[in-house]
């Protein structure tokens, strides 16, 4: 494997090394018989593959029978979609908060104990990237069209949520979506309220939980010398069995985690475009539209597949960054920039102060936040993190456990408290002073583009959002495409490309059958119902690391 890019592919002919550097100095080296691809099965004709013959056959039969039943009986499922959603966040919720709690204290442990001097690759390995490209991969790997999507419209919800205060029905419960007490009818702790519950969901547990899963694929990889796949964190549990059906297992579900957190962010990906294309250009937003703005995205992504041009994709990564940088530099110069600028302190207080209250997984009273907002997130984190955090695995290479810990946690969330801070507090800011409440009643895709008519420049910046969300969800397909691959390959970096072809086309495929048959709650359910078993994988992998790093030499 190569760690000279910021994607999984790296040769300029679209394959990769087919091996894992070996570790560099002194580590305790996992002696197996087994061997990379023993289990697969290649051929050529017409088309060639080479694929783990029960890990991709029942990834792939799964998916693709998902897609067509979906799809078949679209209206039918609408309901089962909503309740196994409504169900599932309702009555598991501590599970998903807990479980997300256990894994930012593991992380913070880490980096504070002596495991935290083991170095990922070996003693003598030395870092793949410089910091400034390490720290930009890592944020452009773990949020994208999340932060475009929810960027404006989160805080605002929480905002108008807290300040309306509690309401409760006539059986008792609570009605409101507000956080926590809420803070009726006191606009400041509102605010503080609002945005200390959007970082909340943007800040140390989302990247805990990709911290995990990337701390564990490092280290079983670059310093035990098993291949680079989900099975292989759980050699210290299964020993030699991890090879055949508890590994299975545990692969299968990342795929299916992966291709339904996918799908996911590109079906809200594609409401937020569509939306901004309506806004500006009046275009509909129908299913049509949101179909049609799907299969475009994954052509694109299908384009760099197929070509396996890394040295494009890799600037379409880069030139999408800076856009991303120039929207959040035009919204602090041409917003509120003194506003912004304490307010960033401010919120980073508010949070602190209510993060035990917001992660608590007992006892709530605020039952909607809790299970619509906390519980869906930290589920939609978990279906994402084996495409993250294999992708981080594949760039954190020679850095120190607590160097890694301190710069995958810490790092992403004060740059995403500076982005909601920018957007979220600049649209709050035009409710609370200028009386402008069309940003505070648009739906949740259209938030964005209202909060920026009322800054120079609208229709640009409004097309440079709508570009921002279509171009993150294309380098994300992509390199989630050869993530999966390479789980479903059995661990080989270097599959043929039509297998990646298939993972991407089902990517999109997905996505529009969850559209077709429930919108936005079916994309919800399914990200809910298949980042439930994996969070119980990453539970075990937690154990497996502290095993792994307390036979290494430090």
């Amino acid at each position: 494997m190569s760690h000279d890019t910021d994607t999984p592919e790296a040769e300029p002919d679209g394959t990769e090394a087919a091996a894992i550097p070996v570790p560099e100095g002194e580590t305790e080296i996992i002696e197996t018989e087994y061997e990379i691809g023993q289990d697969n099965y290649a051929a050529s004709w017409k088309l060639e593959f080479d694929i783990h013959q029960v890990v991709f056959t029942v990834s792939a039969l799964g998916i693709v029978a998902f897609t067509f039943l979906t799809m078949a009986y679209q209206t039918a499922l609408e309901p089962a979609f909503v309740g196994l959603r409504d169900w599932l966040t309702g009555n598991l919720d501590w599970f998903f908060l807990l479980s997300g709690n256990i894994l930012v204290l593991l992380c913070l442990f880490l980096i504070v104990s002596p495991l935290g001097k083991v170095r990922l690759g070996g003693p003598e390995a030395s870092p793949d990237y410089n910091y400034v490209g390490w720290f930009s991969m890592l944020f452009a790997a773990g949020m994208g069209i999340g932060l475009m999507f929810y960027g404006v419209s989160e805080p605002m919800s929480h905002f108008s949520t807290a300040l309306g205060g509690v309401t409760v029905g006539e059986d008792g419960v609570r009605t409101d979506w507000a956080p926590l007490g809420g803070a009726e009818g006191d606009t400041q702790e509102a605010i503080r309220l609002g945005m200390a519950a959007t970082i909340f969901h943007w800040g140390l547990h989302p990247w805990a939980i990709y911290a995990i899963v990337a701390l564990a694929l490092s280290l079983f990889a670059y310093n035990k010398g098993l291949p680079l796949t989900l099975r292989s964190c759980f050699y210290p549990i299964f020993g030699e069995r991890v090879w055949g059906w508890p590994g299975n297992l545990i692969d299968i579900l990342a795929i299916f985690s992966t291709i339904f957190g996918l799908a996911t962010s590109l079906g809200i990906g594609a409401q937020q475009a569509a939306a901004g294309l309506n806004f500006l250009f009046g275009l509909p937003t129908s299913n049509l539209a949101l179909i049609t703005l799907i299969i475009l995205i994954t052509a694109i992504a299908l384009v760099s597949v197929v070509a396996g041009l890394d040295a494009g994709v890799k600037r379409l990564s880069e030139i999408n960054m800076a856009l991303a940088g120039i929207l959040l530099v035009f919204v602090i110069v041409f917003g509120p920039t003194l506003e912004i600028f304490f307010g960033f302190f401010s919120y980073l207080g508010a949070y602190g102060e209510y993060l035990p209250a917001l992660s608590m997984p007992f006892g709530r009273e605020d039952a909607n936040f809790a299970s619509g907002w906390t519980a869906f997130y930290w589920a939609w984190w978990i279906s994402w993190s084996p495409f993250v955090g294999m992708f981080i695995a594949r760039v954190s290479r020679g850095r120190t456990v607590s160097e890694f810990l301190i710069a995958v946690l810490i790092v992403p969330t004060i740059l995403s408290v500076l982005w909601m801070t920018a957007l979220g507090g600049t649209a709050i800011g035009q409710v609370v002073n200028d009386g402008f409440t069309q940003v505070q009643d648009a739906a949740l895709e259209l938030k964005l583009f209202e909060m920026l008519t009322q800054l120079p420049l609208t229709g640009l910046t409004s097309f440079v959002g709508i570009i921002l969300v279509v171009v993150f969800f294309v380098t994300s397909s992509d390199s989630g495409s050869l993530v999966i691959d390479t789980i479903a390959a059995g661990g080989k970096v270097n599959a043929p490309t039509p297998q990646r072809v298939f993972w991407a086309t089902f990517e999109g495929l997905v996505a529009i059958a969850l559209l077709l048959g429930g919108g936005l709650a079916a994309l919800q359910a399914m990200a809910v119902s298949t980042g439930l078993p994996f969070t119980i994988v990453l539970l075990g992998a937690c154990y497996a690391i502290v095993r792994g790093l307390m036979s290494e030499p430090r």
